[in-house]
């Protein structure tokens, strides 16, 4: 099956991937509804093989934690993720391990779609860190140099100070034109 015939969109699946715990998870909601089976269902056979899911592949969401993803759940005919009462998340590797209990082809598919996602995100992340890092060494290359075009920028912005007259009486009026006639003796 070719990327592009995923029976998933990875759009759907991207928008199923949170954040939590400094670690990107999806949820056993989210999850069942990609391989089309109950919640219940995934979290039983989760159970049955509970040593397949240690604490670094699965863990429980606090009640904080479930209030502050349900802020980014939309509704989709599912029950209201702040009102169930254990809620679980899976890491890649917890999602990668499900694989080997849900046997059906969708399943298969689906867990395709999803390591193709979980790589496309660690791409997008490992280009952003490397962008942040050149960005950092171009501008302490440059710093030196904006520095003082950025310095001779302030001091052509500070405004000349107003002229202040100076202290003491001064005559404010134009000097008188005298003229010298000539008079006339007769």
């Amino acid at each position: 099956m070719s990327e592009d015939a995923s029976i998933v969109p990875m759009e759907r699946v991207e928008q199923a991937i949170y954040l939590v715990r400094g670690q990107k998870v999806m949820l056993d909601r989210d999850l069942a509804a990609l391989y089309d089976v109950e919640t219940r269902v995934l979290n039983q056979a989760v159970k049955r093989n509970g040593k397949r899911f240690p604490s670094d592949f699965m863990f429980e969401l606090t009640r904080e934690e479930i209030m502050r993803v349900s802020q980014f759940v939309i509704p989709s005919g599912v029950p209201d993720i702040k009102y169930s009462n254990r809620v679980f998340a899976f890491t890649e590797q917890g999602v990668a391990m499900l694989s080997s209990l849900l046997k059906s082809q969708r399943a298969v598919e689906v867990n395709i779609a999803i390591m193709r996602t979980f790589v496309k995100l660690r791409r997008m992340l490992e280009s952003n860190e490397e962008l942040s890092r050149r960005l950092s060494e171009l501008e302490s290359k440059y710093d030196e140099q904006f520095r003082m075009v950025f310095d001779a920028i302030r001091e052509l912005m500070i405004p000349p100070e107003p002229k202040k007259n100076p202290i003491g009486f001064h005559v404010r009026e134009e000097q008188a034109v005298y003229t010298v006639r000539e008079i006339s003796t007769k």
